[in-house]
């Protein structure tokens, strides 16, 4: 029962990684955008009228579309500063809680009024009237729903993850990405200047002060 528990948070975390690195590359294109426009708007004089709604569009979809990847990676900014002191099995039944009381009908009411937003946009084919020319705005609409009913699927696992946590003390792991700690390891790899065993003793250290940091926030470790 518990593997199958675990292979559930898994999918489902795996489905928002795969969201989110996919949806990652609108900031290349958004980048790109950007560089035309500036170049058609100074160098040849000719700027687009509709552009700046493309642009905007186009980072609201990349905030939307990479949020459940972000609860799947713990990575949402939290207030509490107690939270970090606490044991796992008392940061999941506060998380339990307020997933529960809060997120679950916070999320479940964005799907609900992202539908009728979406369904009354696609009706009368909805352009934006921030500029002229204004491009659609019911693709845009639709991912609304889309991408809150994502982090609701998210949500749901963070739910079990709480579960498991309070049956077993210790938080069940995350799928791993890239993080700054890849960084380190790759910068000491490749230096002249520190000798193997500085290397290794200093990569140990990283590892030790990232698993720490995970543990307070509420990503890792056990209860002792």
């Amino acid at each position: 029962m518990e593997s199958r528990t675990l292979r559930l948070i898994d999918s489902l975390d795996k489905l928002s990684t795969w969201v989110g690195k996919t949806a990652a590359w609108l900031a290349g294109i958004l980048m790109l955008t950007v560089c035309l426009e500036v170049f058609k708007r100074y160098i040849l004089n000719a700027p687009t009228a509709w552009m700046f709604d493309a642009t905007a569009m186009m980072y609201g979809a990349l905030f939307m579309t990479c949020g459940a990847y972000t609860l799947s990676q713990n990575a949402h900014v939290r207030g509490d500063f107690l939270y970090s002191s606490m044991r796992p099995r008392t940061q999941a039944s506060l998380d339990l809680v307020l997933y529960i009381v809060f997120f679950v009908p916070g999320i479940a009411a964005l799907v609900y009024a992202g539908w009728d937003f979406a369904e009354i946009s696609w009706r009368i084919r909805e352009h934006s009237n921030v500029t002229a020319e204004g491009p659609p705005v019911y693709p845009f609409k639709t991912l609304i729903p889309i991408t809150g009913a994502l982090v609701l699927l998210q949500g749901i696992a963070e739910i079990i993850r709480c579960v498991v946590c309070l049956k077993t003390g210790s938080w069940p792991e995350r799928q791993k990405d890239a993080e700054e700690i890849d960084v380190v390891e790759e910068q000491l790899a490749n230096s002249t200047y520190v000798d193997e065993e500085s290397r290794k003793r200093a990569i140990e250290h990283v590892h030790d002060i990232d698993e720490a940091a995970h543990q307070r926030a509420g990503g890792r470790g056990a209860e002792p």
